[in-house]
Order: structure tokens, then C-alpha cells, then sequence
């Protein structure tokens, strides 16, 4: 009886171990088709200037100002103000840029999203504010709010640069 056993127990982990394999090869296709298809999705004018490695390059200084400059409460105000002051000139210059290149169909699409956008960054500044307070989280608030409010624009600068890299 124990050699019926032992046998049993070899194939059923001999096919584990296959299965194993099996899986694990699938897995690793999955993830070189999904690498593949994400490249796919997003194809860039490669003729066209890289607004993103500008614009990073532009912001570099400001988030500089941010990790290493700002020591006090005031600082953080300052420098938060300034990146949120850069990010909103960005967006509309990217924006506009943007709007140069489509046509008036485009043009009304992309104008009905950026309302609703601004909508939204509205709605989700005015939860930061009461949200990430000084009676909430203390003097960090300062930081809270700062980044959350420059996240939510340079993410949009971000969006509408990745746009316009396809004209």
C-alpha cells in the first residue's frame, strides 16, 4: 500500500509542479502582452516637441522649492502658492496649445471637458479645505492642502501635454 500511495503522491505533485509551470508561464505572457498593448494604446508624434520632459523640467524648480527649500509653515504657503501660480499659467498654456490643433468639433469636446474639469477642481479644493485643517491634522495641513491642490492641477497639465503629444 505505501508504494500505491507513493506513486499517487509523485504524479499529483508531478502535475502540481506542471501546473505550476503552466501558470506561471501564462502569467509572464500576460504581463509581455500587457507591456504591448500599453505601448499601443499611447502613440506619440514622435516629430512632435516633448512637452512632458519640458514641462517636468520647468516644474523641477518649484518642487525643488517644496522638498528642500521650505522649512516653516510659511515657507510651505509660499512655495505652494508659486508651484499652484506655475501649474495654473501651464495649464492654460497647454490647454491653448491644444485648442490650436483641433478642429471646432474637437474644440467644443475639449472645451465641455475642461468646464467639467474645473468643476471638479473646484469641488475637490473645497473638500481640502475643510477636510486637511489645522484642528484635523495640524501644522501639516499646510502640506496636505498644498499637495493635493498642485496634484490635481499637474495632473491636468499632465492629461492635456500627453494630448497634445499626438499632434
Amino acid at each position: 500500500m505505501p508504494t500505491i500511495s507513493m506513486s499517487t503522491g509523485n504524479r499529483i505533485h508531478g502535475r502540481l509542479n506542471g501546473y505550476l509551470v503552466y501558470c506561471i508561464c501564462g502569467l509572464v505572457l500576460l504581463g509581455g502582452f500587457g507591456c504591448l498593448s500599453g505601448a499601443a494604446l499611447a502613440l506619440d508624434n514622435p516629430d512632435a516637441p516633448d512637452y512632458i520632459a519640458e514641462f517636468n523640467s520647468r516644474a523641477q524648480t518649484y518642487e525643488r522649492d517644496i522638498q528642500q527649500i521650505a522649512q516653516t509653515t510659511q515657507d510651505y504657503l509660499t512655495a505652494y502658492a508659486a508651484y499652484e501660480q506655475f501649474l495654473d499659467k501651464e495649464l492654460n498654456q497647454a490647454y491653448s496649445q491644444l485648442m490650436d490643433q483641433l478642429s471646432e468639433e474637437m474644440q467644443n469636446a475639449l472645451r465641455a471637458s475642461q468646464r467639467k474639469w474645473l468643476g471638479y477642481r473646484d469641488a475637490a479644493f473645497e473638500f481640502i479645505a475643510l477636510n486637511w485643517t489645522t484642528e484635523h491634522v495640524g501644522s501639516a495641513s499646510v502640506i496636505s492642502r498644498g499637495d493635493y491642490r498642485t496634484t490635481i492641477i499637474r495632473d491636468r497639465v499632465m492629461l492635456l501635454l500627453h494630448y497634445l503629444q499626438n499632434y
